[in-house]
């Protein structure tokens, strides 16, 4: 597949970079260390109608495609800030735009494209249950109209500064269903009204921001926040992990070609025995065979990104490799870029290390990279499953 960009998405890539111009280096520097939630660069990208871009426009939003939605947050990594601080309020549009009720859609989607409403949420991992789904242990039991929750989760970002939640929780115990991805029912949670059901302490992490460990404490809510059929919640998630692949991808390959910008454009300037550093082979090569895997990573995320929106099966697949790519490419470009700036690259003021933090954390999650090697092994080549 060829890359070939329409007047549309350069247009939006132009939009999205005025609105990244106003929040300089300095803001995410700020940001990261003093552990601050850059509230007012998601309120401007809410204002500008960026993050309700998914939403369809009979629901206020702009209609657009996640091809749309990667160089949204593509745009924002290279402009050396922060994606993971508002991508969650577009992946999660997945499962609700999917499977949600008409009244469920209509109550919320024309909030949330306007900005009036934040889903940053999407409480999943637990700690003892990571990768594998199907262990979870946080519990909703039916009782009239209502579900009672109770259970822990962990590594939950944005609770803090969300106003409504997905949550995952098992709905039937494990030794009572015929597959084990049965039984677990996905809930759109409103984080305002919880008052003392739900528990959140900070988890400090490397990145900065608003990281918790949750628990459930007999939180009720109704019936009417469940999304889809119960006990089929697993699989309505699966298409907001598709479009998070995509989106974290599209991450990716911004601080991917935010490096290679630091890189080359530090590396020409640094003059070391009478000549440019990236003269040197030992710099260049680096950078440039970084630029090359950004480059095929982002042609097979464009690709699957457009399968995505066309419902093609095989997006998944293509979307999980996608995603290993970019970040893959995104962290040689980030190694590369520390080498070029040396000790220099220890320092805060030049960014990098900031950076290259991100661009590590993506090789592990939303997904590890050693997780998509083996869905790709077992699915895709159809050998053994290997775990």
């Amino acid at each position: 597949m060829v890359v070939a960009y329409s007047d549309l998405q350069q247009d939006i890539r132009n939009g999205v970079r005025e609105v990244c111009a106003r929040f300089d280096l300095e803001y995410w520097r700020k940001s990261h260390e003093e552990n601050l939630y850059p509230t007012e660069f998601v309120k401007a990208m809410s204002d500008a109608g960026w993050l309700g871009a998914l939403i369809p426009e009979e629901y206020g939003g702009a209609g657009l495609g996640f091809t749309e939605g990667a160089i949204i947050l593509e745009e924002v990594n290279r402009s050396g800030g922060n994606a993971n601080q508002v991508h969650a309020q577009m992946y999660t549009m997945g499962a609700l735009l999917r499977h949600g009720s008409e009244e469920q859609k209509q109550k919320y989607l024309p909030q949330i494209a306007s900005g009036d409403l934040r889903l940053q949420t999407f409480a999943v991992t637990e700690p003892d249950a990571g990768t594998d789904t199907t262990k979870l242990t946080t519990y909703a039991v039916k009782k009239g109209d209502k579900y009672i929750i109770n259970g822990q989760k962990i590594f939950i970002s944005r609770f803090n500064n969300t106003d409504l939640m997905l949550l995952l929780a098992r709905t039937t115990p494990l030794d009572q269903v015929q597959k084990k991805t049965h039984g677990i029912s996905l809930f759109l949670i409103d984080t305002r009204e919880v008052g003392d059901g739900i528990e959140a302490t900070k988890i400090p992490t490397m990145l900065g921001g608003d990281t918790n460990q949750l628990f459930f404490n007999d939180l009720e809510v109704s019936e009417d926040c469940l999304i889809g059929e119960e006990g089929r919640g697993l699989y309505c998630v699966m298409d907001g992990m598709v479009a998070e692949r995509l989106l974290v991808s599209g991450s990716a390959l911004g601080n991917g070609k935010w490096f290679i910008d630091q890189a080359v454009k530090y590396g020409n300037s640094r003059v070391v025995f009478d000549r440019p550093i990236t003269q040197n082979q030992g710099v260049q090569f680096p950078i440039a065979q970084a630029y090359m895997e950004l480059r095929a990573a982002e042609a097979l995320m464009y690709e699957a990104a457009a399968k995505f929106d066309a419902q093609d099966p095989t997006a998944g697949a293509d979307a999980n490799m996608a995603k290993y790519l970019a970040s893959d490419a995104a962290y040689h470009a980030a190694e590369a870029c520390m080498q070029t700036f040396g000790g220099y690259a220890a320092a805060n003021e030049y960014h990098v290390n900031r950076k290259w933090m991100q661009a590590r954390m993506m090789k592990i999650a939303p997904i590890s990279s050693n997780l998509v090697l083996s869905y790709v092994g077992q699915h895709v080549l159809k050998m053994p499953r290997s775990y």
